[in-house]
């Protein structure tokens, strides 16, 4: 059937029209399935993990209107060499894999810990969406610091493992002259610590010997950035991956060797 030009001149407006349509419904869809953080994951979690603490106790951490994040305190088993806060991987919680035994271990080795509830996506996000939560996450670290400066005397490292350490690193950038006594990047999952500010405590670079290719490639370049901040050194853990496990009291036992000096 051949139609006329006056019939296409009819129907370029509902075109127009239909199109407008599916745009609008296509950026309905993307608000509906846009990436934020998962308050609700997290109060599963808390809810999951609380009643079954055996070591530490659970604590509510609040930083400006956002809602009150778990962190896990664990005194110092014994004379307290200073206070360690332990950031979390992507999308955990702060009493999984290895951050989850780091502050039971380093307890007993004589440090108070706190491992907190980083910001998380939904089950299904990939680490390309994490960085918008980067801004939340500082102000959790910040309420971290804050909170276990009020409840422990000596000074303060922080551990943060993976997607933990890339956030860290953020928080830093931000915070160059944060009031910290050493910063331990746990198996950065991007690799890199090269945009690191001028700052005044030292950073100690840990990964594994079968962590992810990106980590290891980039070792010597992490090598590279600690020379030039003193105090700082690189270490790896040998038969482990990315999550040390099997290796984690190790990892505490040269964490420990670390941390002394700078906190005592």
């Amino acid at each position: 059937m051949r139609m006329s030009a006056g019939s296409f001149a009819r129907l370029r407006p509902m075109r127009s029209l239909y199109l407008l349509l599916i745009s609008l419904l296509y950026c309905a869809g993307c608000a509906t399935t846009s990436s934020g953080p998962d308050y609700a994951r997290e109060k599963r979690w808390a809810e999951e993990v609380t009643p079954g603490l055996v070591v530490g106790e659970a604590v509510t951490l609040r930083s400006g209107e956002m809602p009150g994040f778990l962190g896990l305190y664990t005194p110092a088993a014994r004379t307290n060499k200073g206070a360690v806060i332990l950031v979390h991987g992507m999308g955990v919680h702060p009493d999984f894999g290895v951050i989850g035994e780091l502050r039971a271990l380093l307890a007993d080795r004589g440090y108070a810990t706190l491992s907190i509830q980083m910001p998380v996506l939904a089950s299904d996000a990939q680490a390309e969406g994490y960085p918008e939560l980067f801004p939340e996450a500082g102000e959790r670290i910040d309420a971290a610091l804050a909170w276990i400066r009020a409840k422990e005397k000596g000074r303060i490292a922080i551990a943060s493992h993976s997607m933990g350490a890339r956030m860290t690193l953020a928080w830093i950038q931000r915070r160059p002259n944060a009031p910290i006594g050493a910063w331990v990047a746990l198996s950065i999952s991007t690799g890199e610590i090269d945009d690191l500010p001028r700052i005044r405590f030292p950073v100690f670079d840990v990964y594994a010997e079968k962590d992810f290719p990106q980590v290891i490639a980039r070792a010597h370049d992490r090598s590279l950035v600690l020379r030039g901040i003193p105090g700082s050194s690189q270490a790896m853990i040998y038969g482990t991956d990315h999550y040390f496990g099997g290796r984690e009291k190790e990892l505490a036992a040269l964490l420990d060797q670390q941390l002394a000096r700078e906190l005592r």
